[in-house]
């Protein structure tokens, strides 16, 4: 009697316009999944890294002198046009330290937006995946892009640098980290405390190089909110340069019992689990525009 009440209720609501049924409220991820291109007018990034979009979006083109997009299947090499001009200028530096350029691995998809697989972050057109692989080959085909993984810098025990990380490796997060558009770089603890112990000039760029799991085979760069752009502002890097809490993260790794239990947070949601209504405003008219 009561689940008939409540769905005589909703839908007694829904017919006054004030419950959307599911139908009319997508998930985020279908909609900004299905957007064929960006939209036109200026780059504007809105929203946040993980609750975002972007508005007049570029691609990367999927060859240059210095670069190679990868995955093309995947349509995620777009972003703000900062975010481009600045992964260009970065292959064409990858040549200063001996590579031929780089492999680009997920930007943004047209729009931004959640994606539906992957990724949290990656929605506001600011976010990109740079392979740990130095490329052999700017010339690979479509399907070869399909098929070619990256590398893992790191051992498997997770605890020391693979037999892939090089000074190569550490000069071009260097040079990612100077650039005063990078807010964040994410990289596994191995090679951040790596870089901390080989570091012998100015350490300060080492305060955005953030510890993170997950990212051996990549390095994740975040840029800072393009002025234009109507972001939600990341907290800065703690300060220090960090590299105390990547040695620590890996004496963790080595000695499990040293963690302690965090409970989940009961209230998190993936992005992945958004509905349209959920996005920003500015978001919502940018994932449904013609």
């Amino acid at each position: 009697m009561i689940r008939k009440f409540l769905t005589a209720a909703v839908l007694a609501l829904t017919g006054l316009g004030l419950v959307q049924p599911a139908a009319a409220d997508p998930l985020a991820r279908s909609v900004f999944g299905a957007a064929p291109g960006p939209t036109g007018g200026a780059p504007v990034s809105i929203g946040f890294y993980s609750k975002g979009c972007v508005s007049g979006a570029v691609q990367l083109p999927e060859s240059g002198p210095t670069w190679q997009a990868m995955r093309l299947s995947r349509n995620r090499n777009w972003g703000h046009p900062e975010l481009v001009s600045f992964l260009i200028g970065l292959s064409q530096a990858a040549r200063q330290v001996g590579w031929q350029g780089l492999y680009i691995g997920d930007m943004g998809q047209p729009r931004g937006g959640p994606m539906t697989s992957g990724h949290a972050s990656h929605q506001s057109g600011l976010d990109a995946d740079i392979w740990m692989l130095p490329p052999q080959s700017l010339r690979l085909t479509a399907a070869q892009r399909e098929k070619i993984s990256s590398q893992s810098v790191v051992n498997k025990a997770g605890t020391a640098p693979s037999g892939l990380w090089s000074g190569g490796h550490m000069a071009i997060m260097r040079a990612a980290a100077r650039d005063p558009r990078v807010e964040r770089i994410f990289v596994d603890p191995v090679a951040k405390l790596a870089m901390c112990q080989s570091e012998t000039g100015d350490r300060s760029y080492l305060r955005k190089i953030r510890p993170l799991g997950g990212h051996d085979y990549h390095f994740h760069v975040r840029m800072a909110c393009p002025a234009g752009s109507v972001c939600q502002q990341q907290d800065a890097p703690p300060p220090g340069d960090g590299c105390a809490e990547a040695a620590e993260w890996i004496k963790n790794r080595i000695d499990p019992s040293r963690v302690k239990p965090v409970p989940p947070d009961p209230n998190y949601r993936h992005p992945r689990s958004f509905r349209l209504s959920e996005m920003p405003r500015q978001c919502q008219v940018v994932a449904t525009a013609r």
